[in-house]
């Protein structure tokens, strides 16, 4: 059986006066799905870092960019997706084409900022990434009652 969900896509011109709109996206979502506010305060700090990311260095000298930003809606999680240099998510293609984020990994685009993406990568359970063609990262924070950890690897329980 497949799980459901819900998606929610929201694209915004690549300039830092639009990572407020994404920030107050993210914490309705997550408001209404029942996290914690300690849990949407790192939610809204990790879509910051992954969307300035995107507007500092996805578009360098160009006026012309935008952010994709897809959220995910499970019952037991949050997924969110922050893409530069890209149309509307084919969430499954997305999912196939993307691995884990490891500190020995390579991302120019990501590590320029320097802090970004280990702050993103502590304060969320998982974080994936994609940098063929543009960067794609993908976030994802459980619910605090339904996260059981094995082996580093983030699993949900049903009940």
């Amino acid at each position: 059986m497949k799980e459901s969900f819900d998606f929610i896509e929201v694209k915004v011109p690549a300039k830092a006066e639009y990572v407020g709109v994404v920030r107050l996206s993210i914490s309705g979502i997550a408001n209404r799905m029942g996290f914690h506010y300690e849990e949407i305060e790192d939610l809204k700090v990790a879509i910051s870092e992954a969307i300035t990311n995107g507007v500092k260095h996805a578009y360098k000298g160009i006026d012309e960019g935008e952010i994709t930003v897809g959220f995910g809606v499970y019952e037991n999680r949050l997924e969110i997706m922050v893409a530069d240099h890209g149309g509307s998510f084919d969430l499954s293609k997305v999912k196939e084409d993307i691995g884990p984020f490891r500190e020995e990994d390579s991302i120019d685009e990501l590590k320029e900022g320097g802090f970004g993406l280990f702050l993103i990568d502590a304060l969320m359970d998982k974080v994936e990434i994609n940098n063929r063609s543009g960067v794609i990262v993908l976030m994802t924070k459980y619910l605090h009652e339904n996260e059981v950890a094995i082996n580093g690897d983030q699993i949900s329980t049903t009940q």
